[in-house]
């Protein structure tokens, strides 16, 4: 233990301080706020809510996406970085891991949010039909969950393993849990070989899955005939706004976490720079088929298109469309162009006005496109034709946004967010290679 010392006594899960305490408070207020309105929404219906026959899919949808698209990170960051053995990837992977993980939970349960009788929740998995593409979505978030967790648990083994000593005299009982999640490992060179190719089986899994994921999550919409969703493009288009989404949460989650437990050492400059290189490339990529989904159809002239695109161009949705594009994917990309837009903190405003966008974003794929069917229904009220959350919609997706970051919270709180026995070995290995030249 004591050539670990200096990195335990760095890395090893720390106590809240009295910001963290208040920040966990505050967010538990903002989830028992949501449950109480959920509650009131099971026993009064879907009515307390402003959805309707034409807005069927309101906020919580737009939500669900959201958080589909937020777990993205685990496969373009993790699983791309560990398979391509990027050195620097190694304080940032795991952050990307619990965000993951955190968002795919949350996406499972809002989907359940949204539906009015959630006693009925079995009857999806008892007389399910495969011809359904609600099923596929049914069976891809359980496995991407499930594979996500692996990818989350499987690197902290040996970690666990250096916690249990390293609590042994200060939190016994701590130092028990990690012991038995540590799976007695001892580190002999046929536990590493196991776990490495654990580790890369793992991560080779991941990413079918969370392409799959995306594109069942497209699928969703584009099979559904309608104007807005109705486009080959869509698979494509989800995958690309989820890498955006994801890497967004993924810079300002590290920031956080790097100004409060004083990281600066591990989290460097360099890796924000290389996070913003990542960031410009994937909200150029989504920028190209923004163009794609809105450019065609003002060609093209249909009618139906006309009306959808006039409503988010200059109507009703203009200022959030435009916020959007401009503000979600063009700012970031002038400003990530140059060396200084890439510093910590620009790249942590950076990343909070890109996970905003991306949220809104998603709000406006669900919504205009189901206030614009190809049969409107005759002599609707008025209120039909508009839509936007209620009060308790606000509250319940307010508490499901809280619900996701009291994960990451939790499990920042409980695991080390920087790979100990990794950045030891580097460690290492950089000082042999120093005395080999020498």
């Amino acid at each position: 233990m004591k050539n670990y010392d200096a990195l335990l006594n760095d890395l090893a899960p720390q106590k809240f301080g009295k910001k963290g305490v208040i920040w966990t408070t505050a967010l538990i207020v903002v989830i028992i706020a949501g449950i109480i309105a959920y509650i009131d929404q099971v026993i009064k219906g879907q009515v307390v809510t402003n959805m309707s026959d034409y807005a069927l899919w309101g906020v919580y949808i737009s939500n669900f996406v959201f958080f589909v698209a937020t777990s993205f990170v685990s496969t373009i960051t993790v699983a791309v970085l560990r398979l391509t053995n990027n050195a620097w990837r190694t304080p940032i992977v795991r952050i990307a891991e619990i965000i993951s993980v955190a968002a795919i939970i949350m996406a499972g349960l809002t989907i359940m949010i949204d539906m009015g009788r959630p006693d009925r929740l079995m009857n999806l998995f008892i007389y399910g039909r495969m011809q359904s593409p609600i099923i596929w979505d049914v069976i891809i978030i359980p496995t991407f969950m499930a594979i996500a967790l692996l990818l989350l648990f499987y690197p902290l083994i040996p970690d666990f393993a250096l916690l249990k000593e390293y609590f042994k005299d200060k939190q016994p009982k701590l130092s028990k849990w990690y012991g038995n999640l540590s799976l007695n490992w001892t580190g002999s060179e046929k536990q590493k070989s196991i776990h490495i190719k654990a580790i890369h089986l793992i991560s080779i899994l991941i990413i079918p899955a969370g392409f799959m994921l995306q594109t069942v999550d497209a699928w969703l919409f584009s099979t559904l005939f309608r104007v807005g969703w109705d486009s080959t493009n869509m698979g494509a288009y989800f995958i690309s706004g989820a890498a955006v989404a994801g890497i967004g949460a993924l810079v300002a989650v590290v920031y956080i976490i790097r100004r409060a437990y004083h990281l600066e050492n591990y989290i460097t400059e360099f890796h924000f720079d290389k996070l913003g290189k990542f960031l410009a490339l994937a909200c150029l990529l989504y920028l190209y088929f923004n163009i794609n989904e809105y450019l065609i159809p003002e060609f093209t002239s249909k009618k139906e298109e006309i009306t959808h695109l006039n409503v988010l161009v200059t109507g009703e949705y203009a200022p959030l469309f435009w916020f959007v594009i401009v503000g979600g994917l063009i700012i970031p990309i002038i400003v990530l162009f140059f060396k200084k837009g890439r510093k910590p903190l620009s790249m942590f405003l950076i990343g909070l006005l890109v996970v905003l966008g991306s949220w809104w974003k998603r709000y406006l794929i669900v919504t205009p496109t189901l206030l614009h069917p190809f049969l409107p229904i005759q002599g609707v009220p008025e209120a039909w034709h508009h839509y936007f959350p209620s009060v308790h919609e606000w509250l319940i997706t307010f508490a499901t946004l809280a619900m996701c970051l009291l994960i990451i919270t939790i499990l920042v709180r409980y695991l080390p967010v920087i790979p100990i026995q990794r950045t030891f070995d580097e460690q290492e290995e950089l000082e042999l290679n120093k005395n080999t030249k020498s």
